[in-house]
């Protein structure tokens, strides 16, 4: 049987591979640094952590980006939290008011998914104008567990430049938060995208972030038998190959239709 364990790293050696990339992704498009996204959860605070240690403050910029009528006043007090502790510049903006001008158009319906995922395109849209006017790049904060079940939205919080924590899990993801000195309650904090009242990621998909990393390590790292990994996590498995088959196109370029010969 499979634990958790085999997921363990050497944090140190993640940390320098990872703080290098940031580097060599900031070096290399001749940029000025990043602006990341601050939510208050795990993922956007290690991401804001390593590119402190990898540019410096000064290089850092954070946008928190609650929307008032859904966003719990816990996420933004550890967003700014975040901020203020690794000391670097950021911005304040709710959107309430640009999801309320969305609701005034005339073709516009009452549909959660479709409304929480225009949050994360507003959001989206906000760190690339944050970053276009003052030549940063956006650093993405999802993390290979979201990736591979296809846990984000489609040109929202998938619409990046490059992605730091892509290939940590999520469970590796809060031990190099510990292991960074995150503190301790947003370590612990229920992972949530908050794009609606209520939201949790473990509610929604319906299985542990602790069972479908062990899942997609199962399949994806240890290139287990199917029938094998089933044997160990029982129909969870069907669900999470579900979820990655569905979520294919996020994890590609559109397709274009070839004319020419």
């Amino acid at each position: 049987m499979l634990s958790l364990e085999e997921l363990k790293l050497d944090w140190k050696k993640a940390t320098e591979v990872i703080t290098g990339f940031i580097r060599g992704m900031v070096a290399g498009s001749r940029t000025n640094g990043v602006v990341v996204g601050l939510s208050g959860g795990i993922d956007s605070t290690v991401v804001a952590y390593l590119s402190v240690k990898a540019l410096g403050k000064d290089s850092v910029y954070g946008l928190i980006m609650p929307d008032s009528s859904v966003t719990p006043e816990e996420d933004v007090r550890d967003a700014k939290g975040v901020a203020t502790n690794l000391g670097i510049r950021y911005w304040y903006r709710d959107i309430s008011d640009i999801v309320e001008v969305y609701k005034r158009s005339n073709f516009f319906i009452q549909d959660k998914i479709a409304i929480g995922n225009l949050r994360a395109r507003i959001r989206m849209s906000l760190l690339y104008y944050l970053a276009n006017s003052r030549n940063l790049l956006v650093i993405g904060t999802g993390d290979r567990s979201e990736i591979l079940i296809g846990y984000f939205t489609k040109y929202g919080d998938g619409g990046v430049d490059f992605l730091p924590i892509g290939d940590l899990y999520k469970t590796q993801v809060r031990w190099l938060g510990e292991w960074l000195g995150v503190p301790e309650h947003i370590v612990r904090k229920p992972s949530s995208p908050q794009l609606w009242k209520g939201h949790k990621a473990e509610e929604e998909i319906g299985i542990s972030y602790s069972k479908i990393d062990l899942i997609l390590h199962a399949i994806f790292d240890l290139r287990m038998d199917v029938q094998e990994v089933r044997g160990m996590f029982g129909e969870d498995v069907d669900r999470i190959l579900e979820l990655h088959s569905k979520s294919a196109h996020k994890r590609a370029m559109p397709p274009v239709a070839r004319v020419r010969v």
